[in-house]
């Protein structure tokens, strides 16, 4: 891990009733690691966590993903994770908003979880007046067919971890090395391409602030002292 790489667990910003991390620039392979180890450890009373960061850049292929729809061999590292979906990619200038939730506390079903995770991005950039939508046969959100944010979740337990990210600023090319979620020709976009100058700073803290409104939607009683 390079000295540009963190996994360091502050600022804690308390936003609500989750916690949510600001943990920058993190490396992949040990963001994961600490994601398992945070949902192994947890207890009925742990509070519900999302961890908001960027990755050096890495393909990520999911539990049932197929090698092939890498296209070609391109010296970013390929590491294969326990989410659900196919190979996506994440590098500097995207948003990945990681979810450890109790889902079964939140009262929410996958189905649900997923579709409450895509109106949140939704919301994001209704703000800014563009209309983005989600697809039954290809989770994520898309603004003119163009995929803007990618999702994946594993669940263990009534425990998910792994979450969503979201394009923003950032190098789109290696999106071209891959079908993207395991779609041929799927075309990506990003914030900055359809206009929007706010900074990842703001539009991270919209994206928590959606993602908690979403979330939290089942819940009348949400006591916990952080």
């Amino acid at each position: 891990m390079s000295d540009h790489t963190k996994t360091a667990f502050s600022p804690v910003l308390k936003r609500q009733h989750f916690i949510v991390r600001e943990m920058g620039l993190s490396d992949y392979q040990a963001t994961w690691q600490a994601m398992k180890d945070f949902t192994n450890s947890r207890t009925a009373e742990t509070c519900d966590e999302i961890w908001l960061l960027q990755h050096p850049p890495v393909f990520t292929q999911g539990i049932a993903g197929k090698p092939e729809h890498l296209l070609c061999n391109t010296g970013i590292d390929l590491i294969k994770t326990d989410r659900g979906g196919q190979i996506t990619y994440h590098g500097p200038g995207q948003i990945v908003a990681y979810l450890l939730l109790d889902i079964r506390r939140l009262k929410l079903g996958v189905r649900e979880l997923v579709r409450n995770m895509e109106n949140a991005v939704i919301d994001v950039l209704k703000d800014y007046h563009i209309k983005a939508v989600a697809r039954i046969d290809a989770p994520g959100v898309y603004v003119n067919h163009a995929k803007i944010a990618a999702l994946g979740l594993k669940i263990r337990k009534n425990y998910c971890y792994h979450g969503i990210a979201l394009n923003v600023d950032m190098n789109l090319t290696p999106f071209s090395y891959i079908n993207p979620c395991g779609y041929q020709g799927l075309q990506v976009t990003q914030t900055k391409d359809l206009g929007i100058t706010d900074e990842l700073e703001i539009l991270s803290n919209k994206l928590a602030n959606q993602l908690q409104e979403k979330l939290l939607k089942g819940i009348s009683i949400y006591h916990h002292d952080h």
